[in-house]
């Protein structure tokens, strides 16, 4: 079996190609390096440099590396500039999820996973979030990822294809210090950035109806969210399924908790300096994780512990120096995936 793994050459990407080849399956990549490095791939690993917008190259792709199913990771997922800019965000998510699949139905290859966003279910009034929860996303990435869902669930009843949506929920760590995320966008890795500049991270709001009054967040390890990924692919390998499940731990963590422990585990106290709260910020996402250990036999397997020290020694990998002590607060973010 060979796995098209487009956005391969991301932080995510990467560790499911090396999660499938450890597994035994084959992967070719196809990616446009404008947020991936093709250094991040295992040797041996085909990486094609272009973008899923490009029909042409992508029904290639899938016939001259005889591709038996996608994983289809590639997007742009920063929510503040899906607000900024709607029309570029439906059309690398939404119209590239098109061209893709058109491609794929020409080269009749009927295996799709698709990876979508916690972000589709929005601000939901629930401790825990099923898959049944009702969708209703606050910004346009979010929107474009319910679309996409919608839009592999229409071909795949049409054309017979077989697929699984994974919902992320807030992704974090590293499987190998070389395969950490290199952008301060997430908020593990943000903290560590400010940290690094001298400054105080900022918190939005801490009136929260929660323990400490930040938000609750579910985070998963990278390596966990990869070997879901593999699950899937498995699956879909076995039997024509069609599912869609969410991806994350079942157990919520504050911001505030987080960043006491990314202090404990640099050994750089942090005292965050606490602004109002941002607009649409929900007080709680946490996954129900019961269906996707019903269906693929998954569960997680690192605690936040490890997904903070897993970035952490992939942050000094790059850095080769240990922060400064903190300073001035900047306005800094725990946006989720």
């Amino acid at each position: 079996m060979t796995w098209l793994v487009t956005g391969g050459a991301g932080y995510i990407g990467a560790h499911v190609v090396a999660a499938l080849q450890e597994a035994g399956m084959g992967a070719v990549v196809l990616d446009d390096l404008s947020s991936g490095f093709a250094n991040r791939l295992p040797a041996g690993v085909p990486c094609v440099v272009g973008s899923v917008l490009d029909g042409h190259l992508v029904e290639a792709v899938l016939r001259d590396h005889r591709v038996d199913g996608v994983i289809h990771l590639a997007a742009k997922k920063q929510v503040a500039e899906s607000v900024g800019d709607p029309l570029f965000y439906y059309r690398q998510n939404v119209e590239g999820l098109r061209v893709l699949l058109d491609a794929a139905c020409t080269a009749d290859v009927k295996r799709f996973v698709f990876s979508s966003s916690a972000a589709v279910y929005g601000s939901p009034p629930t401790e825990y979030i099923t898959e049944e929860t009702r969708c209703h996303p606050v910004n346009p990435y979010g929107e474009t990822k319910l679309a996409g869902e919608w839009l592999v669930r229409a071909v795949a009843h049409a054309t017979g294809t077989g697929y699984v949506n994974l919902r992320y929920f807030n992704v974090a760590g590293a499987g190998t210090p070389e395969l950490a995320d290199r952008q301060a966008t997430n908020l593990i890795p943000m903290v560590f950035q400010q940290l690094a500049l001298g400054r105080r991270p900022a918190v939005f709001g801490a009136d929260y109806p929660t323990p400490d009054g930040t938000c609750v967040r579910d985070f998963i390890h990278v390596s966990d969210l990869a070997a879901a990924h593999v699950a899937a692919a498995r699956r879909l390998t076995a039997h024509t399924t069609r599912l869609t499940l969410n991806v994350g731990r079942g157990h919520g963590v504050s911001v505030r908790e987080i960043i006491t422990q990314i202090g404990e585990v640099t050994g750089h106290p942090v005292e965050p300096t606490i602004l109002e709260r941002r607009t649409g910020d929900p007080a709680r996402v946490v996954a129900s994780v019961d269906s996707i250990l019903r269906e693929l036999d998954w569960n997680a397997q690192f605690g936040v512990r490890e997904m903070i020290s897993s970035a952490w020694t992939g942050w000094q990998l790059r850095h080769r120096k240990d922060p400064a002590p903190a300073g001035p607060a900047v306005r800094a973010s725990h946006a989720t995936r």
